[in-house]
């Protein structure tokens, strides 16, 4: 029996078009040895969409992404872009499409394998076996969270505002493929938050307390963000399963890849 599946290829820029080339070869492989059929259709995002449309992420593009069984995204940015408005920046296309997908989960991984163990900055002692996955939470949070903007008061200065917010509903769900997540792997889930100065941090350690009662299979421990990114350099190993908001999980998922020598 044949499988088909329909992706979308979003090459992006950067060295995004020479990754999804293999990326393409590898499926293709798969395909083959499988007897699967992938039919793989290439859409615009990110800079070369602001070059062809003046748009980040056209609306062709969004819809394509809707009816396809699966998105591949290679790259989004690059110096030529800098100088935009932040509304039409490649960045943006890259929210717009997670938002409009309704991807709110997103798992990074940082794993060492012994053949590149010496790429990596940190000793070998404390690197050597490292597996963590990062469940970060990509729809809510500070990046999408209203009012927020660059306002003129009265007196002529300017105030940014950025608002963090999360609702139960936001909580529990990334929570629930946090615990999901460590029962298939070391049993072991951390949730980073900073519930010690931001109300919203409270709501997000008390509803993963509340729901571990579900789990009683995954070993659950909290840690504030700035003491979870000392302990990624300083002892990496005693992590698992790691669950965060939107804005930490950005800074933490990059950290704890950098463990294994390299983001990509």
């Amino acid at each position: 029996m044949t499988y088909s599946y329909r992706i979308t290829l979003l090459p992006g820029d950067g060295i995004g078009p020479e990754i999804m080339a293999v990326a393409v070869d590898v499926l293709n492989f798969v395909g083959k040895r499988f007897d699967i059929n992938f039919k793989f259709t290439e859409a615009l995002i990110g800079g070369v969409a602001i070059d062809a449309t003046n748009e980040p992420l056209p609306t062709d593009t969004l819809e394509l992404c809707r009816n396809s069984d699966a998105v591949l995204l290679a790259a989004i940015g690059g110096y030529k872009w800098d100088n935009l408005p932040r509304h039409q920046r490649p960045e943006t296309g890259l929210l717009g499409l997670r938002a409009g997908l309704g991807l709110f989960a997103n798992l990074r991984p940082a794993t060492i394998f012994p053949q590149l163990i010496d790429a990596s900055t940190l000793k070998r002692n404390v690197v050597e076996g490292v597996d963590i996955m990062v469940v970060r939470e990509l729809t809510g949070g500070i990046y999408f969270g209203q009012p927020k903007g660059i306002f003129s008061q009265e007196t002529g200065e300017k105030r940014g505002v950025n608002t963090m917010a999360y609702t139960e509903a936001e909580i529990d769900r990334i929570a629930r493929v946090g615990f999901e997540t460590a029962k298939k792997r070391g049993g072991k889930l951390c949730s980073v938050d900073k519930a010690n100065v931001l109300d919203v941090s409270q709501l997000w350690r008390d509803r993963i307390t509340t729901l571990a009662a579900e789990y009683p299979d995954v070993e659950l421990s909290h840690l504030y963000v700035d003491n979870a990114a000392m302990q990624l350099v300083r002892a990496p190993k005693q992590f698992d399963t790691i669950v965060t908001g939107n804005m930490f999980g950005d800074i933490l998922s990059d950290a704890a890849a950098m463990l294994t020598g390299s983001i990509g």
